[in-house]
This record gives C-alpha cells, structure tokens and sequence, in this order.
C-alpha cells in the first residue's frame, strides 16, 4: 500500500505509542504528522491532501479530549476521517464516535492490519469527499458563468418541464426556450438531460440561483 499522495495524522500523548504508529504507517511509504496533544495538532499547519487521522480519547491537563477535537473538526467542516484508539474501552463513547462518522474505534494494543485496513478507508473516504467537493465547485463555476435567464430555464428544466410548459411559465415562445436550453447544456458541459439533471442536484441548482418567474430576458 504506497499512499505518497496522501497523510496520516497521529495524536497520542504516549511517545512510545506515537513512535511505533509512526514507524508502521513508514514501513508502507504512508506520510505522517504526529502530534502530542490535540492543541498541537489544531496549531499546526497540515498538507492538503487526502487524509486520516489516528486519535486517542483520553489527554491529560487541559487540552480537548479526542471527542472534543471531532466536534471541533465537524464544527469547522472540515471532517478529516477519524480512527479512535484508547486503552480504556467505553460503549457509550465508541456510540458517540461512530455516530460522528469515525471511520473505527479500537482498542491498545491496537491490531496492527485492523489499523491500516482503517486507514486505508479512512483515506480513500477522504479523498472520494475531496473529488465530490471538487466537482462541486467545478459545477458551480459553470452554473454561475450563466445568465440569470439561463440558470432560471436549468432549474425547471431540472424540474422536469417540457420547453412548451417552460415557454408558457415565462411568456416566452418555444423556439427562444430551445436556444437557451442548448446554451446552457453547452455552458454547463451536459451530454443530455440527465446528466444536466444530476448536475442540477448536486448543486442544488434552484436553492442558488436567485432567479424568478418574472426575470427579464
């Protein structure tokens, strides 16, 4: 498994613990942060790449525990992939993760291939999230490079209206709705009406255009 793409964060008061995760995500060309303290993480500056993060529940003093750092994270959108491990097992806390979205929740000594089977997913959750996000963004460069009669004419054609129905809603004639509808499909890059659609949902097209009945021509 070679991941020189990618990274693996660990957090763990114990040095020891920290030395020997570190070595084993090595041996299998993973890069690696680790880090002492969640404090330490949250004030380093982290590569943009995909991602995991290995965490313990427990820190001493007054830093955030592991769960506190996963609200954190989540409050900030930014969802890195989380594997917990502890050495003091807890139902209640191992529920709360999960239900987070931690990708795992294990137990010292941690199982060395149960480990990087969750970091593999942990990364590969990551970097599928990264490409949705990228296409996204791609999708709303594209939506926005259209008129504002455009990106009215996608959204209820997205709706499922026949360019007659369209034509009728706006007070405008059939053939001036088909030259619209093709400029749109060429601005946004759709090869047919259901790419067009998906690529309406993804972007929840309707909610951002800002666009009415009544814009003008």
């Amino acid at each position: 498994m070679s991941e020189s793409n990618s990274i693996v964060f660990i957090i763990d008061d114990d040095a020891q613990v920290r030395a020997g995760l570190t070595n084993l995500c090595r041996s299998l060309d993973l890069n690696v942060q680790a880090f002492s303290s969640t404090d330490e993480f949250l004030g380093a500056e982290r590569p943009n790449m995909p991602a995991c993060l290995v965490l313990d529940v427990r820190f001493p003093g007054l830093s955030p525990s592991g769960l506190e750092l996963q609200c954190k994270l989540l409050e900030a959108n930014n969802p890195v992939p989380i594997i917990f491990i502890t050495g003091h097992p807890d139902v209640p806390m191992s529920v709360q993760a999960m239900k987070r979205g931690a990708v795992e929740f294990l137990i010292k000594p941690v199982r060395e291939q149960d480990l990087l089977d969750a970091i593999r997913h942990g990364i590969e959750r990551d970097r599928q999230q990264r490409n949705q996000e990228a296409t996204r963004a791609s999708l709303c460069t594209r939506f926005g490079s259209l008129t504002e009669r455009e990106q009215e004419i996608m959204c209820l054609v997205a709706q499922g209206l026949l360019n007659k129905q369209i034509a009728a809603e706006l007070g405008l004639s059939e053939v001036t709705i088909k030259t619209y509808r093709g400029h749109v499909m060429q601005k946004m890059g759709a090869k047919s009406l259901a790419e067009l659609v998906r690529m309406s949902d993804k972007i929840g097209a309707a909610s951002i255009s800002g666009t009415s009945a009544d814009t003008k021509v």
